[in-house]
């Protein structure tokens, strides 16, 4: 079977299996079996797959058929232009995500140093990103996970990162001390109600406790909230990520621990994803 002949195959498939990027993920599983890259696969059409290449790229489809993501699949997803290694430990570091990176890197020049702590950092992507951009900083990244965790320290390993970026298993701020000059968070925020209702490549395979932020969908925040306020540096700022119609909610919990909304952030559907805090009164 030619590269475009098993292309052409497996986007039908997927598709009749309800995949939406049916043919751009059929491409990317593909060019894993071929040793292509993904462009390759289509400016190659007629090179010929080995039998074992065939073969490993039918049991892909096949588990994409299913509704296992592509990046569990191959164990990886690219964020902030990095690769991350992913895990069922770990959420998917999506697109969404990146407007947290983008306030944090909006707030503070380059220098001086800063000091940064991630609370649920999950693989490492939004402390990792910030880092990348920042040379002179450090940070430590929090997950309850040790799973994630592990997940994480490899990742800054294999992004040159893990001189300045720590990560340890705990439960939120417990035995923290402070200040940290920018606090992130891409807590659980999704109602326990809402959480098997989401596609089945969410509600599926990403790690529960990672998604489900109670029966209001708050109980993270109700957390976050105390946390950031004991351990933010004076001139610091918190960036948190949330779900749709939940800004002013968590904006009103941050307020009554003493963190003062500066800014708000739309991801790249207009919704507001991102709440950018300070002190009050600094």
């Amino acid at each position: 079977m030619t590269v475009g002949e098993a292309l052409e195959l497996a986007t039908r498939r997927l598709a009749e299996a309800g995949v939406e990027a049916a043919r751009l993920d059929a491409r990317l599983l593909l060019a894993s079996v071929a040793g292509m890259s993904a462009t390759a696969v289509l400016r190659d059409p007629e090179r010929v797959l080995s039998i074992d290449a065939e073969a490993a790229f039918g049991r892909l489809v096949e588990r994409r058929c299913r509704r296992e993501p592509v990046s569990r699949i191959l164990g990886r997803r690219e964020f902030w232009s990095l690769d991350f290694a992913v895990s069922l430990a770990t959420l998917d570091p999506r697109p969404d995500s990146e407007t947290v990176v983008e306030a944090a890197l909006a707030r503070f020049a380059p220098e001086p140093p800063r000091r940064v702590l991630d609370l649920g950092s999950g693989s490492g992507c939004l402390l990792l990103a910030v880092l990348s951009e920042r040379p002179g900083w450090t940070g430590l990244g929090i997950d309850i996970a040790p799973d994630a965790v592990a997940v994480a320290r490899a990742n800054a390993r294999t992004l040159g990162l893990d001189a300045r970026a720590r990560f340890q298993a705990g439960d939120w701020d417990q035995g923290l001390v402070g200040p940290f000059d920018l606090i992130l968070s891409n807590p659980p925020y999704i109602p326990s109600r809402e959480v098997a209702g989401l596609a089945p490549e969410v509600s599926l395979f990403e790690p529960r406790r990672a998604l489900d932020g109670g029966s209001d969908g708050l109980d993270a925040y109700r957390a976050l909230a105390p946390a950031a306020a004991r351990l933010l540096a004076p001139r610091g700022c918190a960036v948190l990520e949330l779900g749709g119609g939940q800004i002013g909610a968590v904006a009103a919990l941050m307020a009554t621990a003493g963190l003062a909304e500066i800014e708000r952030r739309r991801d790249l559907a207009g919704i507001e994803r991102c709440l950018v805090l300070g002190r009050s009164g600094s």
